[in-house]
């Protein structure tokens, strides 16, 4: 039998812990959670964007990944590969992405609790969309455009735009979405064809095809240690877990030039 030690998070002392972290009132926050190394909190996920919402404030924005990463092109599954003679059937058969009903995959349940919230927006991209809840959720999550899925014309660069902080909840950075946007900032990068099905004006559904930049988050661990070495992450308790906070715009930025330093351009 596990025996808990120490009491629950509550809705209270998870918003007085995010603000003792340096959550900033009024701030736009892309957030990435795991809910197991939390702990026991008392009302789940629920209790937890409420607790985000305490923090931030009436004018603070919560964005999160509410990414599709089984929309995409069957050749280009590894985790498991899929016969070949599937992939017409997939590519015909797969759902259009419905930004109103899609649920997301392996983002988490905080993403669905923030996807599911009344006035929560999201964007349109059919593999890697974002939802925010918040006054500048609108400006984060429009003309979020097909190809260019991770850089300048999305959510990401929209955040770095408005000063945002990333925060990570029981996660590392091996998850942080937003270093990707300092592949796109590299030059010389290598392109491949992705592919996706989309929902069409008639309600019907389609399978579409664009070019865009081959991203590799394998080595954001390594990165991630990296920027916490500079004092620029700032580190605390969260729950029974570690949460840590970044201003995205410093991320990105050392994660440009320790990309430069550390990838080759093959890796690009």
């Amino acid at each position: 039998m596990t025996t808990l030690v120490g009491g629950p998070g509550t809705r209270r002392s998870i918003a007085a812990q995010l603000r003792l972290l340096g959550v900033r009132p009024g701030s736009t926050v892309l957030v990435h959670a795991g809910m197991r190394p939390l702990g026991f909190v008392c009302g789940g996920p629920q209790a937890l964007v409420l607790a985000l919402r305490d923090a931030l404030g009436p004018d603070g924005t919560i964005v999160v990944p509410t990414h599709n990463p089984d929309n995409s092109e069957p050749a280009q599954w590894r985790n498991p590969p899929v016969p070949v003679d599937w992939w017409p059937l997939i590519r015909a058969e797969m759902p259009g992405f419905d930004a109103a009903v899609t649920p997301s995959r392996h983002m988490g349940v905080l993403a669905e609790t923030v996807r599911c919230w009344p006035a929560a927006l999201r964007s349109t991209h059919p593999h890697v969309s974002f939802a925010a809840l918040g006054p500048t959720a609108e400006q984060v999550v429009t003309g979020h455009g097909l190809a260019d899925m991770l850089g300048e014309g999305s959510p990401l660069a929209r955040l770095y735009d408005l000063d945002a902080d990333v925060l990570l909840l029981g996660v590392d950075h091996a998850v942080n979405t937003s270093l990707h946007l300092a592949e796109y900032r590299r030059p010389a990068l290598a392109r491949e064809r992705l592919g996706a099905a989309v929902r069409t004006a008639d309600g019907g559904r389609e399978w579409v095809w664009w070019q865009d930049v081959r991203i590799d988050a394998s080595d954001f661990g390594a990165l991630g240690g990296d920027l916490e070495a500079t004092g620029a992450v700032r580190s605390g308790p969260v729950g029974a877990g570690t949460a840590r906070l970044v201003r995205q715009r410093a991320a990105v930025d050392f994660a440009v030039q320790w990309m430069a330093r550390n990838r080759t351009t093959e890796d690009a």
